[in-house]
């Protein structure tokens, strides 16, 4: 028994690449999460969970290495966001920091000020909004480099088969566009053309690189599409007058239950509660996504097509999607339900925020899938 137990965990943790519907639905659980909070020390728990599970579970493909871009994206938003508030107005608040010499507008100009006082609570308010997006770009950030996207493309429901093909080619243009480029910068360091010198022969030089470069990655990606038009993409099976009528049918439910749906959300309109739960937004909301489900279904299953080696979902997957619906839910729960305020730490007058058993635990579940999850296939270059 011990032993078929081990062999069970060995063969589950065997190094494989995930569904990338897991790592996007991870992902996208921690954003709505960290989007409920103004908690400075939650949110960068949550950016440090999602750094930790991105460099343990990121294999080495190129889509893999863009992660880095993302944090310096999410910095930037934090310091802009804090030089917005200073640069228009930063004395929204009692405690002043310092004060910037302010510049005189013109009598027309109202309500806009530059430069001047500067508050705590301003910064502490531009800080705590710049954190909670630059969260959520790190969120983003992470599924892009966790996720294959050429799998993600290929995973897509049959009805989408045709955006899927159109997006491979696309996604796959702009490597082949660098590889070109590599290829035509090393043909004429080889050549060793000569040094230019009048504005005719700099215009010739550039016309040399990118005509070149350009006619090889166009001719590339139209043997991809050609190599796969050859292998069953972009072909539709029949669909009956029948199914057809259906689909559309139900699309257009879909529509319009989730269009109410985001008008009655968006415009708070007053709902019928059952256990404190909107009956009627829910009811939409359900009978929308069910609708969309069911005509994807019904549009995709006479497309024939095939996938090399696809991706099956398994409990590694189930276990990923759980760790980040968890602490959305629960945090979720706790800014309805439950004292709120160490969510929403207050800036005027300033409280100090602080995390309690509850959210350290909800960030111990977040990392998990650094943990119980397969790690990648390293593919080590010869």
């Amino acid at each position: 028994m011990v032993a078929t137990t081990r062999t069970v965990i060995q063969r589950y943790l065997l190094p494989r690449q995930l569904h990338p519907f897991a790592w996007w639905g991870y992902a996208l659980a921690i954003a709505v999460a960290g989007s409920t909070t103004t908690n400075p020390l939650l949110l960068l728990g949550f950016i440090a969970v999602i750094c930790l599970v991105t460099v343990s579970r990121r294999g080495s493909n190129p889509w893999a290495r863009s992660f880095r871009m993302y944090l310096y994206l999410a910095a930037f938003i934090i310091v802009v966001r804090i030089g917005f508030r200073v640069l228009f107005g930063g004395a929204d608040g009692p405690t002043i920091l310092f004060t910037l010499p302010e510049i005189p507008l013109p009598s027309w100009v109202r309500g806009i000020r530059l430069l001047g006082p500067v508050s705590l609570e301003s910064v502490l308010s531009g800080f705590y909004d710049g954190a909670r997006l630059a969260m959520i770009v790190v969120c983003f950030g992470a599924a892009n480099s966790l996720a294959n996207p050429k799998k993600l493309l290929a995973s897509l429901p049959g009805a989408l088969y045709e955006l899927g093909t159109v997006m491979i080619v696309a996604v796959s243009a702009l490597p082949q566009l660098g590889e070109s480029l590599q290829r035509v910068a090393r043909a004429r360091k080889l050549r060793r053309a000569p040094a230019t010198r009048t504005r005719r022969e700099r215009l010739r030089v550039v016309e040399t690189i990118i005509v070149p470069v350009l006619s090889d990655a166009l001719e590339r990606s139209l043997s991809l599409a050609a190599s796969m038009d050859v292998r069953g993409y972009g072909r539709t099976g029949t669909q009956t007058p029948r199914d057809r009528a259906l689909s559309l049918g139900l699309a257009l439910v879909s529509m319009g239950g989730l269009a109410v749906w985001a008008f009655r959300f968006l415009g708070g309109v007053p709902d019928l509660r059952l256990l404190d739960i909107p009956v009627i937004s829910t009811v939409l909301l359900a009978v929308g996504v069910g609708a969309a489900v069911a005509a994807l279904r019904i549009s995709g299953r006479d497309v024939q097509r095939t996938q090399y080696r696809p991706i099956r979902w398994g409990l590694a997957e189930t276990l990923a999607v759980a760790c980040g619906v968890i602490p959305a839910v629960t945090i979720y729960l706790r800014a309805n339900y439950a004292d709120a305020w160490i969510l929403f730490p207050s800036v005027s007058p300033f409280q100090w925020p602080a995390l309690d058993l509850p959210l350290l635990l909800v960030l111990i579940v977040a990392a998990l899938p650094a943990f119980i999850t397969p790690a990648p296939e390293i593919r080590r270059s010869a």
